[in-house]
């Protein structure tokens, strides 16, 4: 840097420190919540501090300090430029907090169920169970492309969670894409991609009971009845699970993915130095007595556990019928449950087989905490950017953003919805949020017309699925990197040109959806699925062509 640059950072940096020191001195440090709003609230301003810490992500490619800047920039917002405020507003907001967000139930929940999956993984690979899969693997999986669809095809099948489905898709399939050279950044995708975008169209999932609990009481329409209709509109989702297998058989892959793939089968599976999770998996000594079994059998033990717990905590086996239980479940305490129990299963499991002591087994317990620290920091501040963004009305400003261009822009609305939800969805880091703050408005706009309603609540669903896969905050891409053991940096420079590159084809998929739905209703507006479809094989046909003419 110059000189006269460095001079200028100094007047700007002391300019900002005085500013701050006479805010802080003019301005009281302590305020009834209650009718407290800061000077921004409701306007673009509550948007800057994810877009802060997201830019800084991906420009310095460090997460944690990106984070805090964005926590920081926040606060320092909500309390109107007061520091003492700014810090309490930081860690003791009730709404906000850092260790509020701690204290929340869900949240905690969620901690837990993270580390006994980071401890049954550590059992996996002691006792050799991740090896003897790999090894069998091989012998039936037979080349990359076989490894990704394998990937993808057991993403498919674990639909009830998104979280679940990370962790237990990442711990059963790496071996097999390791062995075949299948980069880190590459398995993370074939997770993040098959999670949320597969949970949102399954009807008996924590995200379907999520999307029908977000339609407001009282209209004269059935929740689930309303998410059922979404499934052949929800673009995104329905296309992203068609890029999959299209990049993976016709072997295409660009941006920063096709560096990572290329050092991959030059056998560098992270590309970067930076790979916080290699050394745990050097340290593990797996044992020579495992067999697939001892991967296999805990993991079905995990699917029916979790399931079983979810349902349980919707009163299944009081009498409610399955699909109400999975409506009504809380997904955290479910999963709490059903880790749990599969935890005490493999302990037992492994020591009746003998290929594990029980002091051995004790001893992967603070080995798997020590492996998830990293994704607990990460979601601890991503939850801490969420709650301080909602301080500063995000919610409103998004709401009168909509609201108000809603009545004169009916037939453009699904696209426009899209856009709006993608971008609040990057931006705070959740989907069920985006759900809860724009159905309402779909359902009251479009309350006459149930074909534009149906289109335009999927452009919703499918917008807040688009934006919490291109989220560095969002909580199922965070879960997506541990699962893969990959850098969460890489893992969101890789992700995101493929993310937008289906995104920007959804976009174009709802603005004929919403011509269609608004001249001939929602039977004609169908078209548009098969028309996106279309429009990803040939993309994807062009960006190949390009590629092979450049590299001849």
């Amino acid at each position: 840097m110059s000189k006269t640059g460095r001079i200028l950072l100094l007047i700007l940096a002391a300019a900002l420190a005085g500013t701050v020191i006479y805010f802080t001195c003019t301005q009281p440090g302590t305020v009834d919540t209650a009718a407290y709003a800061p000077a921004v609230y409701g306007t673009f301003s509550a948007m800057l501090p994810p877009i802060i810490a997201i830019v800084l992500a991906l420009v310095t490619k460090e997460v944690y300090t990106s984070l805090f800047i964005g926590i920081a920039a926040g606060a320092l917002l909500y309390a109107n430029g007061n520091m003492e405020l700014m810090f309490n507003t930081m860690l003791f907001n009730q709404d906000g907090g850092m260790i509020f967000k701690l204290a929340d139930t869900w949240n905690v929940g969620i901690l837990v169920f993270l580390v006994v999956l980071g401890i049954l993984v550590c059992l996996m690979n002691k006792v050799g169970g991740s090896a003897a899969f790999g090894r069998w693997a091989s012998a039936h999986i037979k080349s990359r492309v076989g490894a990704q669809i394998a990937t993808f095809a057991l993403g498919v099948m674990i639909f009830v969670d998104d979280y679940f489905n990370c962790l237990t898709v990442g711990s059963v399939m790496k071996p097999v894409t390791d062995r075949h050279k299948v980069s880190r950044a590459k398995l993370a995708y074939l997770i993040d991609a098959t999670a949320a975008p597969i949970c949102i169209i399954a009807p008996v999932s924590s995200w379907a009971a999520a999307v029908t609990s977000s339609v407001p009481e009282g209209m004269d329409i059935n929740g689930f009845s309303v998410f059922l209709q979404t499934i052949p509109f929800n673009l995104y989702a329905l296309c992203t699970l068609a890029m999959i297998l299209l990049i993976s058989l016709m072997q295409v892959d660009f941006g920063s993915m096709r560096i990572h793939e290329q050092n991959a089968l030059s056998g560098d599976l992270f590309t970067t130095a930076d790979r916080p999770y290699g050394e745990a998996e050097t340290e593990q000594t797996a044992s020579s007595t495992g067999k697939v079994i001892d991967l296999i059998i805990p993991v079905l033990v995990l699917i029916l556990s979790c399931v079983a717990g979810m349902v349980y905590t919707g009163g299944f086996f009081s009498g409610v019928n399955f699909i109400d239980a999975f409506a009504n479940a809380d997904a955290s305490a479910g999963l709490v449950l059903g880790s749990m129990i599969t935890l005490v299963f493999t302990f037992l499991f492994y020591i009746c087989r003998g290929v594990l002591s029980f002091k051995d087994c004790t001893a992967t317990i603070p080995e798997g905490f020590k492996a998830m620290v990293a994704p607990i920091l990460i979601l601890t501040m991503a939850w801490t950017l969420s709650g301080v963004t909602g301080l500063l009305g995000a919610k409103e400003y998004v709401y009168n953003l909509v609201n108000s261009s809603a009545m004169g822009l009916q037939m453009f609305l699904p696209c426009i919805i899209f856009a709006v939800a993608a971008f609040l969805a990057f931006s705070t880091g959740t989907s069920w949020g985006t759900f809860a703050i724009l159905i309402p408005i779909v359902c009251d706009v479009f309350g006459s017309t149930p074909d534009m309603m149906i289109i335009s609540i999927a452009a919703c669903l499918s917008g807040a699925v688009s934006g919490d896969h291109c989220s560095p905050i969002s909580d199922t891409t965070i879960m997506a990197s541990a699962g893969a053991n990959c850098d969460h940096v890489n893992h969101i420079s890789t992700q995101l040109p493929y993310a937008i590159f289906v995104a920007v084809i959804s976009f174009v998929g709802y603005l004929l959806a919403g011509v269609l739905g608004y001249h001939f209703g929602s039977q004609t507006a169908l078209l548009s699925l098969p028309f996106s479809l279309l429009l990803l094989v040939v993309s994807l046909l062009i960006v190949r062509t390009w590629q092979r003419r450049k590299t001849a």
